[in-house]
């Protein structure tokens, strides 16, 4: 089969399986989302909060150990946390493109260890069977796209933990999880210079 049929049978899977339906209203999401955070910042910062000063003084009173450990678990137990107030925090350190570095491997570890957690949740019968009625639809979606699932997850304002569960869950090949998931630090990046010039 020539490339060119190869990429015409996979455009009409994901036709069929509606995987541009899901792309297109998932990148709206994500960019109403960050539409959305940035302008409630700004509007906060405008009439009630001083973001750069409460930045500031999280940056004086807190150790970054200690930031870091918040964000991982943070990244590794269902997203918890928005990863852009750490985005935004590691614009006021004295190196913050070293810091963003830093956050985005945490998000990256963060995964892997949920992946991990997945895996071996799913030698408990009961459990698995409570977790993938929980996340049956990132888990379907896994199923049918595969790789370009985890990148939307590393991506877009999926809960990147989430599908790295759902990964887990289903024994997703941990080579081709670890390849997509490595577009977490391009987002970190993509994000990083909008909200650096914000803060």
């Amino acid at each position: 089969m020539t490339t060119y049929k190869k990429l015409a049978v996979l455009n009409r899977y994901y036709r069929i399986t509606k995987f541009y339906g899901f792309l297109k209203d998932t990148a709206i999401k994500g960019g109403l989302v960050i539409v959305l955070f940035v302008a409630i910042l700004l509007a906060l910062e405008y009439f009630f909060l001083d973001f750069n000063s409460l930045l500031n003084s999280l940056v004086e009173s807190f150790s970054a150990g200690s930031i870091f450990g918040v964000f991982l678990i943070s990244e590794t137990v269902l997203g918890l946390l928005p990863p852009e107030l750490f985005i935004a925090w590691s614009s006021k350190s004295a190196t913050p493109w070293l810091f963003l570095f830093i956050i985005a491997s945490l998000s990256y570890i963060g995964g892997v260890i949920a992946y991990f957690v997945g895996k071996q949740l799913n030698q408990i019968p009961s459990i698995r069977n409570h977790i993938e009625n929980k996340i049956a639809t990132h888990i379907n979606n896994l199923r049918k796209w595969g790789g370009f699932f985890v990148l939307i997850g590393a991506m877009l304002p999926l809960p990147h933990s989430m599908v790295s569960l759902a990964c887990g869950l289903i024994k997703y090949d941990l080579k081709n999880y670890l390849a997509w998931a490595i577009f977490r630090y391009l987002r970190f990046g993509l994000y990083a210079l909008v909200i650096f010039q914000v803060f």
